[in-house]
């Protein structure tokens, strides 16, 4: 499928991982992991880049080789090659961890990349425009869409599967089930 106007392009980078902050004295930093699949994205010798919340590689950024990882709380603790101490990863805090878009590993059946829903059109089960996913809200317990319609109103809808029957990647457009009064919200 060529991108159109309507088809948003796929980043040359996604964001994995946010850099929390150094851990230790040996070169190891907390990172939340903002993937479904970390344990396929934080491994040994996995090569990433540094770069910001949209995916834009940081203008001193090399690529970065992972050398461990190993959990902690809720996140995980990366330990980079070339990396031995707190002072080697200090410039780091507070930035993300990118991926080449076409190193990410492929989607399962039925499963889609946030960034593919902006601009779908979304409609009800008998074909009813309903209005354009605007943004994507990660929420629990589940992600938000923000809906734009006629009106201009924005809408959200729960991306849960009573909900949303239906995601098109082909033809860009999400089918939803509402339960009565959702849309008047």
């Amino acid at each position: 499928m060529t991108p159109s106007a309507d088809t948003p392009a796929t980043p040359e980078y996604l964001v994995v991982g946010h850099i929390s902050k150094p851990h230790g004295t040996k070169g190891e930093l907390f990172v939340w992991p903002l993937t479904d699949r970390p344990d396929d994205v934080f491994v040994p010798g996995r090569e990433l880049l540094v770069g910001d919340e949209e995916g834009a590689v940081h203008e001193d950024a090399s690529i970065v080789v992972i050398e461990s990882v190993r959990p902690f709380k809720k996140g995980l603790l990366v330990k980079l090659e070339e990396t031995n101490s707190r002072e080697d990863v200090d410039t780091l805090a507070r930035l993300y961890f990118l991926l080449p878009a076409d190193a990410v590993p492929p989607l399962d059946e039925g499963e889609v990349f946030y960034h593919e829903l902006l601009g779908m059109r979304v409609e009800l089960l008998d074909g009813t425009a309903i209005g354009t996913v605007r943004e994507v809200f990660e929420t629990e317990p589940h992600h938000l869409l923000e809906v734009t319609g006629d009106a201009g109103k924005p809408i959200l809808i729960p991306f849960a599967e009573r909900i949303v029957r239906n995601v098109d990647r082909e033809s860009r457009t999400v089918v939803i089930d509402p339960p009565e009064g959702l849309l008047d919200l």
